[in-house]
């Protein structure tokens, strides 16, 4: 008789257990719902490319995936610089330009630290060499808009200039690249 009872008690707690579970979701506690991925967010972004003729700069929008945080946001926009225009015009950071640090600080100064490969890859005169820079900062200051001033570093190292001719010891102003 003693295994009977023992055996009716289980059997009632279990179906206890299992109606808990079944009503609790209508209660405090609600099951997660599932990841939407299908909504995932984009940016438009403005990238700034040398003109076909080599004398100016002519931008181009994208859409990339929106970033969580700086480093990401501004590594995808040197990433999309280094891939070059979809349409008319032509790259103008040299080949393998890629992000290794950003640090933006509270006055709007960016410090950018790029791969060697934006030193060591230019190869221009002058006018190749102030497209190059334009094209960095003035994409960096349209899609980030706190940046006002941009100073770039090549692999922790500051670098004093990237051709001889556009001085990259000191931070660049955005407002007076053209």
């Amino acid at each position: 008789m003693r295994r009977v009872i023992l055996l009716v008690m289980a059997v009632g707690l279990l179906a206890w257990a299992g109606w808990r579970l079944a009503v609790a979701p209508r209660g405090g506690m609600v099951a997660p719902a599932p990841v939407d991925t299908s909504g995932a967010g984009y940016r438009a972004v403005r990238l700034f490319f040398a003109a076909p003729s080599g004398d100016r700069l002519i931008s181009e929008s994208r859409e990339l995936p929106e970033s969580a945080t700086l480093h990401e946001r501004v590594a995808a926009i040197v990433g999309e610089l280094d891939r070059g225009p979809t349409g008319p015009g032509a790259a103008a950071l040299p080949p393998g330009t890629s992000l290794l640090h950003v640090y933006l600080d509270d006055e709007g100064l960016m410090t950018v630290d790029l791969s060697r490969a934006f030193q060591q890859g230019f190869r221009g005169g002058a006018q190749a060499e102030y497209l190059a820079v334009s094209s960095l900062v003035r994409t960096l200051a349209a899609n980030v808009r706190e940046a006002r001033r941009v100073l770039i570093v090549c692999g922790g190292d500051p670098i004093p200039t990237l051709g001889g001719h556009v001085p990259l010891d000191r931070p660049l102003d955005a407002s007076e690249m053209p």
